[in-house]
């Protein structure tokens, strides 16, 4: 990787690194305190989302800066700055829902319509390629169809798909990373340079957030980060024309949403916080991957606690994503 590309991932993640302390200091001056379910007395600040779009805003803009003025060329202004703005619509539906949600009331089919206007600068460009490729199909040419349908549903799509896994320490922000990894290494080796650089500004972002974020959590990252970093898959999936490689990467949330289709839509990914601390399926029937981690950790070690959950969770991504890069990159060599 050039100066270019690292200095983006640098100051992402320094921008996080040090403005979280910062955050979590105030926020809880001023009650921005939510409690943690699975911890008899925890709680933690919320809207980490807020910093982590922040410091990924902040270091494309320095990866834009250093193209143009130190190295004289001039990145994918168009494809950047239409990024830039889906960003900062994911981050304003996610504000809207984690700040008023639970006091007006927001409905699942509102915040499913909200979160279509994230994909509007990403049609606007008419980013990608309309002959895309899809797993057991094969290449297709869908001509206009491709911005006006495939853009704003697979964006939206991966949008709400990436915010039904969550509820522990960490898990979101780990599965996210391993995600946009596989896209940024797949992009990279394609030569889509700007979806790469995108990919692992977030990815920088959320390595930091992690800090925080990861057993025992001193911030939460709400759906103003799990919007955002859900429709950045989907947008790298555009821009950098990974449909199919994509999709395969989403497959855990693919499962989840069967099983979450199996309660419909109505019970949740927490589990049941017993006397002792350990926790427990909170239902008789599976409703989410994590509630068969639940099981497995109890099969095994007799008692799960909530680092063995995303530990699980995460096992199983990192399964998928080398699978996808196998895949990917064998045909290569």
């Amino acid at each position: 990787m050039n100066t270019a590309i690292v200095l983006p991932l640098t100051v992402s993640f320094v921008i996080i690194l040090l403005a979280v302390p910062y955050w979590t200091r105030k926020a809880r001056k001023y009650g921005f305190v939510e409690r943690d379910v699975h911890k008899k007395e925890g709680a933690a600040v919320g809207l980490g989302g807020l910093l982590v779009v922040f410091g990924f805003v902040a270091g494309i803009l320095a990866y834009v800066a250093a193209e143009i003025f130190y190295f004289k060329n001039l990145p994918r202004l168009d494809i950047i700055f239409a990024v830039l703005a889906s960003m900062l619509i994911a981050l304003i539906i996610g504000m809207v829902d984690d700040l008023l949600g639970w006091k007006i009331g927001l409905k699942k089919h509102q915040k499913i319509l909200l979160v279509l206007l994230i994909a509007l600068p990403i049609m606007a460009i008419n980013a990608g390629a309309s002959e895309i490729t899809l797993p057991f199909i094969g290449k297709i040419n869908i001509f206009f169809l491709y911005p006006l349908i495939v853009v704003p549903l697979g964006i939206s799509g991966a949008a709400n798909g990436f915010n039904i896994i969550g509820g522990y320490n960490g898990l979101e922000a780990g599965m996210g990373i391993i995600i946009l990894a596989a896209q940024g290494f797949i992009t990279l080796s394609t030569g889509e340079t700007a979806a790469s650089v995108i990919a692992f500004t977030m990815v920088a972002a959320l390595l930091a957030f992690l800090i925080y974020n990861k057993y025992p959590a001193k911030i939460f990252p709400g759906d103003s980060m799990t919007y955002s970093v859900g429709a950045l898959i989907g947008i790298i999936a555009v821009i950098g024309n990974v449909e199919k490689f994509s999709v395969m990467l989403f497959t855990p949330y693919l499962l989840e949403g069967i099983l979450k289709l199996r309660g419909r839509l109505k019970k949740e990914s927490f589990a049941k916080l017993l006397p002792d601390g350990s926790l427990a399926e909170p239902y008789k029937k599976y409703y989410g991957l994590e509630h068969i981690a639940i099981t497995i950790a109890r099969k095994i070690k007799k008692k799960c606690h909530e680092t063995d959950v995303v530990l699980m969770l995460w096992a199983f991504q990192m399964a998928v994503a080398a699978i996808v890069l196998l895949y990917f990159y064998l045909p290569r060599i």
